[in-house]
């Protein structure tokens, strides 16, 4: 320990709480020393922090934020520490704001919560614009976000309504080869919306909202003519679109509706020679009042962690091979 360098002990009522910050593994710590460059030494029901000040200041406000989570709720796991490292480290962000903000989670269901400052932002954005545009990879909660605000919102009487719509795009596979009607052949692709509903609020109530139309899943050619008054629109996989159709969808917003267009413009479906409707609405709609764009990344990805190094490394080789 150089003359330099100071030390901070923190205490506990228990051991059992403390481990609780860290997700109950000590290995988790050593992620801490690598961020802030410091040493930790923990027994019982303390833990002290010791090396360079900055970086026992940051461990200390680190902690400090983890404790105020553990204490609203929140089950930190080893994936929240590690982000509240990095928001400590860096400087901005903390895990107790995210688990501030709870949506749903009622009748003994987990509250649905963001997981990164991204989804964070995401939220806030949807409560305060008409229109927002969630972009980026696949597993970052574009469209699960959006779908716990709008029965969130639906809940609290904001809107009478919530309307899920996707184009149905043909990848790989003929619709008009698929047996049924066209709700039928393409209830696969709407599939993802009606587990998530399912997930949120229970089959039970999930199937009574859709079987008396407060919610209402259909794909996007099933939106033409109309006019959504007191809804709260989704419209997701939105790259598949043809500027045709975006306008259209945009245009379907009546009074006291909002919408969120979710899409990926890396997973595209559209034939070669077909614009997609997401890239034109990027740029026509830079700027406009009532209207926000959030576009997410690789961090902001809450499947397994390799789906996040799977994602930057693709748009690291793609972007060197242009």
């Amino acid at each position: 320990m150089s003359e330099s360098d100071v030390e901070t002990k923190l205490e506990y009522e228990t051991a059992p709480f403390l481990h609780s910050l860290f997700a109950n593994d000590a290995k988790e710590l050593r992620y801490l020393e690598e961020k802030t460059g410091i040493r930790t030494v923990t027994r019982d029901g303390w833990i002290l922090l010791a090396g360079p000040e900055d970086g026992v200041k940051r461990a200390t406000e680190i902690f400090a934020d983890l404790e105020q989570a553990r204490r609203q709720g929140t089950e930190i796991s080893a994936r929240d520490f590690r982000l509240a490292v990095d928001m400590g480290a860096g400087g901005g962000g903390s895990v107790s704001e995210l688990a501030n903000v709870r949506l749903l989670g009622m009748r003994g269901r987990k509250p649905v919560v963001p997981k990164t400052p991204r989804q964070l932002e995401y939220l806030k954005s949807i409560d305060q614009n008409d229109v927002v545009f969630g972009l980026g990879p696949a597993g970052t909660g574009k469209t699960y976000l959006a779908m716990a605000m709008g029965l969130s919102l639906l809940k609290a009487k904001r809107v009478g309504r919530v309307v899920l719509t996707r184009p149905a795009v043909e990848a790989g596979e003929a619709l008009g080869f698929l047996p049924g009607d066209l709700r039928e052949k393409v209830a696969p692709y709407l599939r993802p919306l009606y587990d998530a509903i399912h997930d949120m609020i229970g089959h039970e109530e999930g199937e009574r909202y859709l079987a008396d139309g407060t919610i209402e899943i259909a794909p996007l050619a099933f939106m033409r003519g109309r006019t959504l008054a007191r809804s709260f629109v989704i419209l997701d996989e939105a790259q598949n679109t043809t500027r045709e159709q975006m306008f259209m969808a945009l245009t379907r917003l009546g009074e006291d509706s909002r919408m969120v267009v979710t899409g990926d413009g890396s997973q595209l479906d559209l034939k070669a020679n077909v614009p997609s409707g997401l890239f034109e609405a990027e740029k026509a709609l830079a700027g406009v009042q009532g209207i926000d764009f959030v576009r997410f990344s690789g961090a902001d990805v809450v499947r397994h962690p390799v789906v996040g190094r799977i994602i930057d490394a693709y748009e690291s080789h793609r972007s060197s091979s242009v």
